[in-house]
Parts: structure tokens; sequence; C-alpha cells
């Protein structure tokens, strides 16, 4: 994996959550956890709210422009759109949602069958995108329904279930998790502590290597993720250029 020194080993992207309507008549996303990474998401436009179900059972999160929050592994959050809902999401250990770590709420049956599970996430080709996301994210919300009912009734049963599913669907592909996990977030602490030594023991030796990043956005339109249009930023290390364009360019 390319070196980054971007912030804690986090992924950055632009989301658009989703306004179109699922069954439920709420517009949003789809529902989803993750197993190991802790998302947050600071909303720069709009209102709206996150959904979750957590071992504190269901909560719904006010968010307007300037809210931040953020969620822990096991939290099954679901972004609901009420107007223009844009954020930036920040996600922990990078690299690792796009290796499978997440699994959407799909209904028990689907996410017990690998292949069952796999054929509804998968958005297929570049054609039809929009279309089978949609589908998904319905399916995903029917599954989060049955577990907030049953959580707001009192029972874990269904929850737990979940969650043991979950994880045997995901045991396979964690096995390269721990490598991803090494190569960004755990390096940069290392790195971290050792110029905490230097400047502790009189060395600023360091300092001298001081470079400015610019993270590239993807080109094209936005993709389809699991809450909205995501527009992603490659945030690996590159250091600026005389042609490259500043935040006062941008500006104008």
């Amino acid at each position: 994996m390319t070196a980054s020194s971007f912030p804690g080993g986090t992924s950055l992207s632009h989301l658009d959550v989703y306004a179109d309507a699922a069954p439920d008549g709420i517009c949003g996303g789809s529902p989803h956890m993750h197993l190991v990474s802790t998302e947050a998401y600071v909303v720069i436009s709009g209102h709206g709210a996150l959904q979750t179900i957590d071992a504190g059972g269901f909560r719904e999160t006010a968010l307007s422009a300037g809210s931040v929050v953020w969620f822990t592994p096991g939290t099954i959050h679901r972004a609901v759109n009420r107007g223009d809902l844009r954020v930036v999401v920040l996600m922990s250990n990078a690299g690792l949602p796009e290796a499978g770590d997440a699994v959407m709420t799909f209904p028990a049956e689907i996410v017990a069958d690998p292949d069952a599970y796999a054929a509804a996430a998968s958005l297929g080709d570049e054609s039809g995108r929009a279309g089978r996301a949609a589908v998904r994210r319905d399916l995903a919300v029917t599954g989060f329904e049955t577990l907030r009912d049953a959580v707001v009734a009192g029972d874990r049963g269904p929850l737990d279930a979940f969650h043991a599913a979950a994880g045997a669907l995901s045991r396979d592909r964690a096995q390269a998790w721990g490598d991803l996990v090494r190569e960004r977030p755990l390096a940069q602490a290392a790195q971290s502590l050792a110029l905490a030594a230097a400047v502790a023991s009189g060395s600023a030796a360091h300092l001298a290597d001081a470079r400015v990043h610019q993270a590239v956005p993807s080109v094209g339109d936005r993709g389809y993720g699991m809450c909205g249009r995501l527009r992603t930023y490659d945030v690996t290390d590159g250091d600026l250029t005389d042609g490259a364009t500043t935040d006062e360019e941008n500006d104008r």
C-alpha cells in the first residue's frame, strides 16, 4: 500500500445522501455496520438524521450543518436525508471498508448465505447502477426494520443473530485486514512515537523533511455508495507541484 501521512490513517470522502425514498417513505441510504472501523460524519449542508441500532437500542440523532457524529464498530447506521444532506465522511483504517469491513442489514436468510449476500450487495456493471443501488437499499431497510422493531420491543435476539451472521460472513476476508491496519494507522502511530522520542532526546532533524500534500478527488460522476453518491479522495502522499491548484484558486 502506498504511504500516507493523512491524519490517523483515515480515509476521506464527500457524501451526498440519497434523496429518494425507501418503501417506508424515508429518504436516505442503506443501513449497514462496520465490524472493525469507526466512522465519522461532518455535516456540511442540509439536514436529516442518523438512525442507529447499538447496545443501547434504537436511536435517532438529528443532523444539520456543523453536526459532527461518529459511531464505533457494531453500530448499525442509516443516513436519513430530510433536505440536501451532504456530509464529509472520515473512516478509520483507510482501505478496510473497501476490503469488506461492512455488512448491510439484509434479511436474516440473505446475511446467512454468502452467495445470496454477494448477489444482493453487487451493483454490477456501470449501466443501471442507480436502480440496483435503490433495490439494494430497500432490501437493507427491510432487514433494518426487523432489527429496530425487535430491540424497541426489548428483544435483542435478532440483533445478536445479525452480529453472529455478519461475523461469519466476514471471517475469510478478515484474514487480510490486519495487514491493512499495520500498514496505515499502526505504522503512523509508530512513527509518531518515534518522532516524539526524537524530540525528547534533543533531535529535531525530521523537521527538515516537512512537506505539504493535497488529496486528489475521484473524477467523473460520483460513485454509488451504501449511503449516497460518493466523491472519494486519494490521500496517499504526493508533493504539491507548481501546477497544483490551491484552495484560493478553487474559491474563484
